[in-house]
């Protein structure tokens, strides 16, 4: 067989549906938490947007354990838009006020969300980072401006791991049970050079490694592998031929379901994605009688579904 397999061990940490999880990190991240939202897992995903590098993430985590709200000096305006460095472009607007009562709202719901979240799902994208000239502050997003307004570098692994220390220590302390899986995201930063991206994916990997032998608390799951070696052909990319396609996502999907969720939460979630199916069907007669007794039939599944597990009332609608 032309397939190399990625061994997973059995992982101690099992996730439920009663959880709560919040993604952070690069846009794996994003279609990993995705897919925990399309099958109604309680979920926050990326509250600042998509962040690629080590030190946004950690920066994001700060910010969400302190209690700083952003006023108009956090903002700037570039071509007519209000953006900030710690926000992808999600939260851009051409109105000031807006921008901020969008990136506040977010943050005091992430907050929230922080305090009763089980497990932490973070992704590295690259170590490579700018730091505006002016402030020296590794920025989260660029917003396009002129590169003379940025200096660009390569974070070490020592740097990656001392910042990480410290934030998982501080999250340890407000919240213990906290667990946290880490992955290095598989999408290819080929812009910064094929060398540099392969020295950037080291460096992110031998970071993590050493964060899962210094915390009990904190697993690693090797998305990044599955994509360079079980899906090693460009049928498993998308058309940029640098991100995994939709295929090679829901087979990545499928094995972090295998490795993190039970077995009971596996049984629900299959029940929850035919219900999804079900509630999303669109017939080519939507009057007439049969798709009434079927809508009538989801429906009634629906509130069995709830009564069995009520912890899914909230993600159901």
């Amino acid at each position: 067989m032309f397939h190399t397999k990625i061994e997973i061990p059995v992982s101690s940490l099992k996730i439920s549906y009663e959880d709560k999880i919040m993604t952070l990190g690069s846009c794996f991240a994003e279609n990993i938490g995705k897919r925990m939202k399309d099958v109604y897992f309680q979920t926050d995903n990326n509250p600042f947007g998509v962040l690629y590098n080590p030190i946004s993430i950690k920066n994001s985590l700060c910010l969400l354990l302190q209690n700083k709200q952003f006023t108009i000096n956090d903002i700037f305006e570039n071509n007519g838009l209000w953006q900030s460095f710690s926000h992808s472009t999600r939260f851009s607007h051409s109105n000031a006020q807006i921008c901020l009562d969008q990136i506040n709202s977010r943050l005091t719901a992430s907050r929230n969300f922080l305090k009763d979240t089980n497990v932490l799902v973070i992704t590295f994208g690259t170590s490579w980072v700018f730091e505006e000239v002016n402030s020296t502050e590794v920025v989260s997003n660029c917003h396009k401006l002129p590169a003379k307004n940025f200096h660009r570098r390569r974070l070490s692994v020592a740097e990656i791991v001392d910042n990480f220390i410290k934030i998982i220590c501080k999250l340890l302390t407000e919240y213990p049970d906290i667990q946290i899986i880490f992955s290095v995201s598989p999408i290819r930063h080929l812009k910064d050079g094929a060398v540099e991206n392969n020295l950037s994916k080291s460096t992110l990997l031998l970071s993590v490694n050493e964060l899962v032998e210094q915390f009990e608390h904190v697993h690693y799951f090797p998305a990044y592998e599955i994509q360079m070696d079980e899906l090693r052909d460009y049928r498993y990319y998308a058309a940029d031929m640098l991100h995994p396609s939709d295929v090679a996502v829901d087979y990545i999907w499928n094995r972090f379901s295998q490795t993190y969720f039970s077995s009971e939460t596996m049984r629900i979630k299959k029940e929850v994605e035919q219900l999804n199916t079900d509630l999303l069907h669109r017939p080519l007669h939507p009057d007439s009688e049969e798709f009434r007794k079927f809508k009538l039939h989801v429906e009634q599944r629906k509130i069995e579904l709830i009564k069995s597990y009520p912890f899914l009332e909230t993600s159901l609608f």
